[in-house]
């Protein structure tokens, strides 16, 4: 997963909170993931009553009244919940080789939210590593704007904004094209105990497939899940020329992708699967559909998530990553 390097101080994963169950499990989700990389964590209420009425106040006589009130307190139900979360995950350990075991050129940073070795972000001794934020207005924008020093955005598929839970598919769509870090829609958790399913990456030889396997090999890393390559081959085994050179793709591509798999992550079990067919989002929904999480990679924020991306939100069973 690629963000810029701030240099100001810890890496942090962001995560938006409601109040909802499928909000709680995101919490949960972020939590693990943070204690995994040794991360803070950002829980982001968005406020939308004032957007509505200006009577936010306590109601007269009736303490612990009103929306602001309400507000308040579903905030701080999640920063409690992702502290509880955070330290119970800390408490048992990594179980799996950390984040750092995936690895980079010599000549270039760690990768971006991995902390480097003997580093420490924060003292867990005086510092749960947990902050809250809540802010007026929609859930898209308050969370976009929240994230924006941010190593990851967390959500629900569903339930962000409470009053506009019903929109929540657009504010996982209009987050895919716009949020200014990786974002990971979660729509399960794994069982105490239970292994942890394949994280599956689609790879299509566009520039933004190496920053997709790149963030599918670190998430496979940090939770301990094998890595499947999956490479949808429209050509049906014709070969394709651009500017005078060849141009990989069908297993020629997969290959290409399953070594640079392996060099940033040897100690991963990784396998790669060719299928064939028109409709991308329907062949990786197919591939992913025991997976632990689905990465694909998006287009540019200017345009938008595109038609793939927005297919696997609307129809993915499993926890979705979007990369930059």
């Amino acid at each position: 997963m690629t963000a810029p390097d701030t240099g100001q101080g810890p890496a942090t994963v962001a995560v938006g909170y409601d109040g909802s169950e499928a909000a709680q499990d995101a919490v949960r989700w972020a939590a693990e993931y943070a204690a995994a990389g040794n991360y803070r964590i950002k829980v982001v209420h968005a406020w939308v009553w004032p957007m509505f009425t200006k009577k936010l106040g306590p109601v007269k006589g009736v303490e612990g009244s009103g929306l602001r009130h309400s507000a308040e307190a579903i905030l701080a139900e999640g920063v409690e919940l992702a502290r509880s979360s955070l330290a119970a995950a800390r408490t048992a350990g990594p179980s799996t080789p950390t984040a750092q075991s995936v690895q980079t050129d010599a000549t270039t940073s760690p990768p971006a939210g991995v902390t480097p070795a003997g580093e420490d972000p924060f003292d867990a001794g005086t510092d749960s590593g947990v902050e809250g934020i809540m802010e007026a207005g929609l859930p898209a924008p308050v969370l976009r704007d929240a994230a924006g020093d941010a190593r990851l955005l967390v959500v629900s598929s569903r339930g962000l904004g409470g009053v506009l839970g019903h929109v929540a598919g657009s504010v996982c769509l209009a987050l895919a094209g716009s949020s200014p870090c990786p974002l990971m829609v979660v729509r399960r958790r794994r069982g105490p105990g239970e292994a942890a399913a394949p994280v599956v990456v689609g790879v299509d030889g566009t520039s933004r497939s190496s920053a997709a396997l790149a963030g599918a090999a670190r998430l496979a890393t940090m939770i301990g899940a094998p890595l499947q390559i999956v490479h949808i081959d429209k050509a049906s085994g014709r070969t394709r020329e651009g500017h005078g050179r060849h141009v990989r793709h069908g297993q020629d591509l997969l290959d290409h992708f399953l070594a640079e798999a392996k060099s940033l992550a040897p100690e991963l079990s990784i396998t790669g699967v060719l299928r064939e067919g028109h409709a991308a989002s329907k062949e990786l929904l197919a591939a992913a559909t025991d997976a632990e999480v689905l990465v694909i990679g998006t287009h540019n924020r200017e345009g938008g998530p595109g038609n793939t991306v927005t297919a696997v939100l609307n129809k993915a069973r499993c926890n979705v990553l979007i990369t930059r």
